[in-house]
Protein backbone atom coordinates (compact mmCIF):
# COMPACT_ATOMS: atom_id res chain seq x y z
CA UNK A 1 0.00 0.00 0.00
CA UNK A 2 1.31 3.41 -0.96
CA UNK A 3 2.03 5.76 1.89
CA UNK A 4 2.89 9.42 2.00
CA UNK A 5 5.49 10.19 4.62
CA UNK A 6 5.81 13.67 6.11
CA UNK A 7 8.74 15.09 8.04
CA UNK A 8 10.07 18.44 9.19
CA UNK A 9 7.55 19.38 11.83
CA UNK A 10 8.54 20.59 15.27
CA UNK A 11 8.42 23.35 17.82
CA UNK A 12 9.32 26.87 16.76
CA UNK A 13 8.90 30.36 18.15
CA UNK A 14 6.58 32.86 16.54
CA UNK A 15 8.29 34.49 13.59
CA UNK A 16 10.37 31.40 12.90
CA UNK A 17 10.46 29.08 9.92
CA UNK A 18 10.05 25.40 9.14
CA UNK A 19 10.19 23.30 5.99
CA UNK A 20 7.93 20.28 5.69
CA UNK A 21 8.76 17.42 3.35
CA UNK A 22 6.46 14.81 1.87
CA UNK A 23 7.49 11.80 -0.17
CA UNK A 24 5.67 8.68 -1.33
CA UNK A 25 6.84 5.26 -0.15
CA UNK A 26 6.57 4.12 -3.76
CA UNK A 27 5.53 5.72 -7.00
CA UNK A 28 1.93 6.89 -7.31
CA UNK A 29 0.77 6.77 -10.92
CA UNK A 30 -0.93 9.73 -12.60
CA UNK A 31 -0.98 12.27 -9.81
CA UNK A 32 -2.77 15.48 -10.77
CA UNK A 33 -1.94 17.50 -7.67
CA UNK A 34 -0.36 17.39 -4.26
CA UNK A 35 -1.30 19.47 -1.27
CA UNK A 36 -0.76 20.27 2.37
CA UNK A 37 -3.71 20.29 4.72
CA UNK A 38 -3.69 21.12 8.39
CA UNK A 39 -5.89 20.40 11.38
CA UNK A 40 -5.74 22.42 14.56
CA UNK A 41 -7.09 21.01 17.84
CA UNK A 42 -10.89 21.08 17.87
CA UNK A 43 -11.10 22.28 14.26
CA UNK A 44 -11.80 20.71 10.92
CA UNK A 45 -9.02 19.84 8.51
CA UNK A 46 -8.40 22.69 6.09
CA UNK A 47 -6.43 23.15 2.90
CA UNK A 48 -3.25 25.18 3.34
CA UNK A 49 -1.65 24.95 -0.10
CA UNK A 50 -1.80 22.92 -3.27
CA UNK A 51 0.30 22.47 -6.40
CA UNK A 52 -0.59 20.88 -9.73
CA UNK A 53 1.45 19.10 -12.36
CA UNK A 54 1.65 22.43 -14.20
CA UNK A 55 3.13 24.06 -11.08
CA UNK A 56 -0.04 26.04 -10.51
CA UNK A 57 -0.27 26.84 -6.81
CA UNK A 58 -3.11 27.88 -4.55
CA UNK A 59 -2.96 29.08 -0.96
CA UNK A 60 -5.42 29.62 1.83
CA UNK A 61 -5.75 33.31 2.64
CA UNK A 62 -4.40 32.66 6.12
CA UNK A 63 -1.02 31.49 4.81
CA UNK A 64 -0.68 33.51 1.61
CA UNK A 65 2.59 35.43 1.50
CA UNK A 66 4.13 33.32 4.28
CA UNK A 67 3.99 29.73 2.97
CA UNK A 68 5.40 28.38 -0.28
CA UNK A 69 4.57 25.00 -1.77
CA UNK A 70 6.94 23.47 -4.29
CA UNK A 71 8.19 20.10 -5.39
CA UNK A 72 8.31 17.50 -8.13
CA UNK A 73 4.97 15.78 -8.56
CA UNK A 74 6.43 13.33 -11.05
CA UNK A 75 8.70 12.16 -8.24
CA UNK A 76 5.83 12.29 -5.74
CA UNK A 77 7.68 14.80 -3.58
CA UNK A 78 6.36 18.08 -2.24
CA UNK A 79 7.63 20.65 0.24
CA UNK A 80 6.04 23.38 2.30
CA UNK A 81 8.26 26.29 3.26
CA UNK A 82 6.67 28.13 6.19
CA UNK A 83 7.97 31.54 7.20
CA UNK A 84 6.88 34.10 9.77
CA UNK A 85 5.01 31.40 11.65
CA UNK A 86 2.24 32.39 14.03
CA UNK A 87 0.69 30.56 16.99
CA UNK A 88 -2.45 30.10 14.87
CA UNK A 89 -0.39 27.94 12.52
CA UNK A 90 -0.13 25.30 15.23
CA UNK A 91 -1.66 22.12 13.80
CA UNK A 92 -1.00 18.67 12.46
CA UNK A 93 0.03 19.05 8.83
CA UNK A 94 -0.99 16.35 6.38
CA UNK A 95 0.34 15.66 2.91
CA UNK A 96 -2.17 14.72 0.21
CA UNK A 97 -1.92 13.42 -3.34
CA UNK A 98 -4.83 13.22 -5.78
CA UNK A 99 -4.67 11.12 -8.92
CA UNK A 100 -6.59 11.59 -12.15
CA UNK A 101 -9.22 9.06 -11.09
CA UNK A 102 -10.07 10.94 -7.91
CA UNK A 103 -8.22 8.71 -5.48
CA UNK A 104 -6.79 10.54 -2.49
CA UNK A 105 -3.64 9.45 -0.68
CA UNK A 106 -2.81 10.78 2.79
CA UNK A 107 0.14 10.83 5.12
CA UNK A 108 0.05 10.27 8.87
CA UNK A 109 0.72 13.92 9.63
CA UNK A 110 3.48 15.91 11.26
CA UNK A 111 2.98 18.20 14.23
CA UNK A 112 3.85 21.88 13.97
CA UNK A 113 3.75 23.88 17.19
CA UNK A 114 4.37 27.63 17.23
CA UNK A 115 4.95 29.23 20.61
CA UNK A 116 4.19 32.87 21.30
Amino acid sequence: QVQLVESGGGLVQAGGSLRLVCAASRNIFAIDSMAWYRQAPGKQRELAATITTRDTTHYADSVKGRFTIFGDIAKNTVYLEMNNLKPDDTAVYYCNALNRWGTNYWGQGTQVTVSS
